[in-house]
């Protein structure tokens, strides 16, 4: 992975490294201190460089992002997977249902993960930012180092990385509307969250798209955007308005037409953080979900 460099102007003359590398490269005192212990972490016009150093007009400032080389790696598992996107620096996975996105066990097992590392080049490792359920289909972001972790976690739902769902809910859904009910774990119960006033702030909004019946029970097909992302949030927040997603058995109830709460994230858009690039991805509803509105 190629290093940032940045040619230095006059309005940045007299400023020190340290003060470039925050603000026009967005760093994190954490990710300098690292590079600060790399032989090629910092240089200034081809040679290494102190933070505490001022740069001049005329100079050109460069700084690795890669990954330390002595980082561990996952177990690498051959898996196929979707790419539904990818650049020197970031990729879109489109993960099926019912496969993780970490390795149950630390470093083992059959996860989206495991499948990257075993996808992913040397010197690139694998950092998801957008994960999903095991249940739950469709896009997601994965860095290819924590650089570029960093800088897609702080625009998480923003305007510059949105996340659209599309779902199958029970009974007619409201046209239109927005549940902002707070949401914590629920007392005694590690794996389940519920609305709770002392809860952290959640919003989802939602729009009904079509009315079908599966098996002469009404459904609803609903585009859902999580405004914030907290745990479970699409389930709890439809479960709470009496709409349990299809197939919920966490928050609803199970269903002998689909093993898994029919969720998908379906649209992925994202403002690149170092090129600007608008990226725009669509992922149609996978075959489990499909099928139930021709049922």
């Amino acid at each position: 992975m190629n290093p940032l460099t940045l040619k230095i102007t006059a309005e940045h003359d007299g400023r020190t490294i340290k003060s470039m590398l925050e603000h026009e490269l967005c760093m994190s005192n954490s990710h300098i201190s690292r590079l600060k212990r790399r032989q090629d972490g910092v240089l200034l016009n081809g040679k290494r460089a102190y933070v505490t150093q001022r740069v001049r007009s005329g100079d050109e400032l460069a700084a690795q992002i890669s990954d330390a080389p002595n980082t561990l790696r996952l177990e690498a598992v051959q898996m196929p997977l979707k790419i539904a996107y990818e650049d020197e620096w970031m990729l879109v996975v489109d993960k099926p249902a019912g496969i993780t996105v970490h390795p149950e066990r630390s470093g083992e097992g059959g996860s989206v993960e495991n499948a990257l590392t075993a996808y992913l080049k040397e010197g690139e490792y694998c950092h998801t930012v957008s994960r999903l359920d095991r249940g739950t289909s469709g896009l997601m972001a994965v860095a290819k180092c924590g650089y570029m972790h960093e800088r897609l976690r702080r625009i998480l739902h923003t305007p510059d990385f949105v996340k659209v769902y599309t779902a199958v809910a029970e009974g007619v859904v409201p046209k239109s509307g927005t549940v902002t009910l707070p949401l914590d774990r629920c007392p005694g119960e590690h794996n389940r969250m519920c609305a709770s006033e002392g809860g952290k702030s959640a919003e989802t909004r939602f729009e009904r798209l079509e009315v079908f019946r599966v098996e002469g029970v009404t459904m609803s097909l609903v585009r859902l955007l999580p405004v914030t992302g907290r745990m479970h949030q699409i389930r709890v927040h439809m479960s709470a308005i009496e709409h349990p997603l299809l197939g919920d058995r966490l928050y609803g109830k199970a269903s002998h037409n689909i093993d898994h709460a029919a969720l998908h994230s379906s649209h992925l858009q994202i403002k690149h953080p170092l090129t600007g690039e608008r990226i725009d991805i669509d992922s149609p509803l996978p075959q489990e979900i499909a099928l139930l509105m021709n049922m």
